[in-house]
């Protein structure tokens, strides 16, 4: 995995993971292209992994960067048709992009 301040969830390749650490969570992400996830992380919403839709970050002026996750920010996704869910400051982004083999069975 590797550490970064601020990531763009959609020019990830999909299959790629992203470890995000708040300050009252961990959670853990696949990016599926785009917007689309799936997230775990919350005893409530997302306890196992569920589809969900990540709307991006806040900055610290409230200003919504969209598809964006990053450090100091504060995370804002959706899970089906619940109210978006905006998590604590972030503390530590982590991406693994998936690795092609070269290999094409």
């Amino acid at each position: 995995m590797t550490s970064a301040e601020v990531v763009d969830c959609r020019s990830l390749p999909p299959g790629s993971l992203v470890e995000v650490e708040t300050k009252s969570r961990h959670y853990h992400i696949e990016c599926l292209g785009g917007n689309e996830i799936r997230i775990s992380g919350h005893p409530q919403i997302c306890p196992n992994p569920v589809p969900a839709r990540l709307n991006g970050s806040l900055d610290e002026e409230g200003i919504l960067e969209s598809g964006l996750i990053g450090r100091g920010m504060r995370m804002m996704f959706f899970v089906g048709n619940q109210r978006p869910v905006t998590t604590s400051e972030i503390l530590l982004v982590e991406v693994d992009e998936p690795h092609d083999s070269g290999w094409a069975g």
